[in-house]
């Protein structure tokens, strides 16, 4: 439940009061730190990993929509990390910590029993509460066994057909000015939750279980949402 000092601050931060971000900045620096903290490279010195990851904290705060049904902890972790895998990312120097791994294992794991009881995917809530840890830390756990992948490899396969990544993203670097524009519109048209799922998915590569949680619904339903999203914005080029 988010409180009316956090949304009061959020709003003037937008607006451009430089007192509220810095506010919301200091209040969420712990937050930065348990992620900075996740990332063991002798290449970079922490605080340069951490001033990075205050760079997508003021993104969070810039972009964070009052209308998403998140909490902000949840919205601004992939955002943070994202800012930090593009810092490492010519470099290779990505190592997850153990303890992330051996957490991750454990959603895993109580993830598919909760699944099985209760035939339905558990949330990121539920998960925090059993396994006593803050939901960004759940988050961060969650993204860390994800790993770049081919734009061939198949993203879904039934009865012998498949799909690859690169049948569902087209090459925006062939989209005219005019395009990148007119998709830039479409999708202020969208609502706001499927404004929040193409921005997890194709701007913070966020994949399809990962968003299921952030939503509380199944991968089934957020695939079939994305599917209507994308043929929805294809109408907008016809």
């Amino acid at each position: 439940m988010r409180d009316e000092l956090f949304e009061t601050l959020i709003s003037k931060a937008q607006q451009g009061d430089k007192e509220a971000k810095d506010s919301l900045v200091m209040n969420n620096l712990s937050l930065v730190w348990s992620i900075v903290h996740r990332f063991n490279t002798p290449l970079y010195d922490k605080e340069d990993i951490f001033q990075i990851g205050c760079i997508g904290l003021i993104k969070a705060i810039n972009k964070f929509d009052l209308n998403y049904d998140v909490q902000f902890s949840t919205y601004a972790v992939p955002i943070i990390i994202g800012e930090i895998k593009r810092y490492f990312r010519d470099d290779g120097a990505i190592k997850v910590s153990r303890s992330l791994k051996e957490l991750n294992v454990k959603i895993n794991q109580i993830s598919e029993k909760y699944l099985s009881e209760y035939q339905r995917p558990i949330t990121i809530n539920e998960l925090s509460n059993i396994l006593k840890v803050p939901t960004s830390e759940i988050v961060l756990a969650m993204d860390s066994k994800y790993y770049p992948t081919s734009l061939s490899e198949p993203i879904y396969e039934k009865d012998g057909s498949t799909i690859c990544i690169e049948d569902r993203i087209e090459d925006v670097s062939n989209y005219s000015f005019i395009d990148k524009i007119t998709l830039q519109e479409s999708i202020k048209k969208l609502d706001k939750k499927e404004q929040l799922l193409i921005q997890l998915r194709y701007y913070k590569d966020m994949n399809q279980d990962q968003i299921a949680k952030v939503f509380n619904v199944s991968q089934v339903q957020i695939s079939r949402m994305e599917k209507k999203i994308i043929e929805k914005l294809k109408k907008q080029f016809i």
